[in-house]
């Protein structure tokens, strides 16, 4: 469980700690922004609180031998899928009045799909890893994507379509990143992407599908925002500009007396639409530093992976890359009309326990992998190094 003898205590990723450290500090300040009058204290001690807890998860993760961990991936598994399904039953679940019952009541509301995100990162890690002899076989996809499906299958049923997105960019770069054989990635890739392009626009044009009519509608409004700028278009278009009325420097520092835009037009500013407070209170400049202080976070995940002692640790470190890295583009997107809106929160950012503490297992997982050093090489592990027999 706990292997100190094999870590190597001057590979621990100091500096990736201080960035997602600041990263907490920014967020409680902008929660605390996002919040109403009568609840920025409560929001900030709550947030603060909150970076604590999570640091210390961080802290515990990071101790733990991730072999160790991924011994028990089929309970995770199991775990995991009955939560999310738990969501949509009484007296287990709640939708918090928002209509989506996506939260567990377990003395607190937690989020599982959240979590389940870090748990299909792991169980698809030793899954590859038990198939690595039969990688040029379609069934390893075939069977991959059924660990992919289910759980995502229910957390889908919550009409939470966006982590269900997420799931399946996991997957995606997983899959990649396996050493799947190319051939059977290009043949998967020719028929999903046309697919998927196909899909889409029967989708748009239609007005039938698996979507839920609140979500053509969203999608309407993206593609024809000023059609749609009474309703479903009305807060993307606000938080443009929210996030344009900050120009370089934002109000925080600049005017903090001055009215805030978001405060008066768009909703959810303390989760999903985090990246509007961020324009209007730190201005271009600050979004660029939160911007890069995410990129450094990702880019520390994925060097990880590059010096990882065996496979699995290599592929969990990407699928945990994988997982920021569409969350900060569809945020930030979201936030920008770049992209419909859909609601995830930006990593180490955004309020909400369940989404910090996943995070924090997450770099926690990194930490652990970067502690662990293969032969004292930092050229790290390679498909090269895998014998026909299995054996590192």
């Amino acid at each position: 469980m706990f292997q100190f003898k094999q870590y190597d205590w001057k590979k621990l990723n100091v500096s990736l700690i201080i960035v997602v450290t600041i990263l907490c500090i920014c967020s409680a300040v902008l929660v605390r922004c996002a919040a109403d009058t009568q609840f920025k204290n409560s929001y900030f001690k709550g947030q603060i609180i909150t970076m604590f807890a999570g640091l210390f998860v961080l802290a515990v993760v990071s101790l733990i031998d991730y072999h160790f961990i991924c011994r028990f991936v089929p309970v995770y598994y199991v775990l995991g899928t009955i939560m999310v399904f738990a969501t949509k039953h009484k007296p287990f679940g709640t939708d918090l009045g928002t209509g989506s019952w996506r939260w567990l009541k377990i003395g607190f509301n937690f989020q599982p799909s959240e979590i389940v995100k870090i748990i299909l990162i792991l169980t698809l890690a030793v899954y590859f890893e038990r198939r690595l002899e039969k990688m040029d076989r379609f069934t390893t996809f075939i069977f991959g994507g059924i660990i992919m499906a289910i759980p995502t299958f229910f957390v889908m049923i919550q009409s939470d379509l966006s982590s269900s997105l997420v799931m399946v960019f996991i997957f995606a770069i997983m899959v990649y990143a396996s050493g799947l054989d190319y051939k059977i990635v290009g043949s998967v890739l020719a028929i999903s992407i046309p697919s998927a392009i196909a899909l889409f626009w029967y989708i748009v044009y239609s007005g039938k599908g698996p979507l839920r009519g609140y979500q053509y509608d969203r999608i309407a409004a993206w593609l024809d925002p000023e059609s749609y700028k009474l309703d479903e278009a009305y807060q993307q278009l606000h938080s443009i500009q929210s996030i344009g009325s900050g120009q370089l420097l934002g109000k925080l520092f600049t005017d903090p007396a001055a009215e805030r835009h978001y405060s008066f037009y768009v909703d959810v500013t303390e989760s999903d639409f985090i990246f509007t407070v961020m324009g209007e209170e730190l201005g271009f400049i600050g979004c660029c530093v939160i911007l890069a202080l995410l990129a450094i976070v990702i880019i520390k995940c994925l060097r990880t992976a590059k010096a990882a002692r065996d496979y699995q640790g290599r592929i969990i470190a990407i699928g945990i890359a994988s997982m920021f890295m569409f969350q900060v583009f569809a945020n930030v997107g979201v936030a920008t009309l770049i992209l419909p809106n859909t609601g995830l929160p930006l990593p180490f950012i955004s309020r909400g326990l369940s989404s910090t503490l996943s995070s924090m297992i997450g770099i926690g997982m990194i930490i652990n992998i970067g502690l662990q050093s293969r032969y004292g090489s930092r050229s790290g592990f390679s498909m090269s190094d895998y014998d026909q027999r299995g054996n590192y």
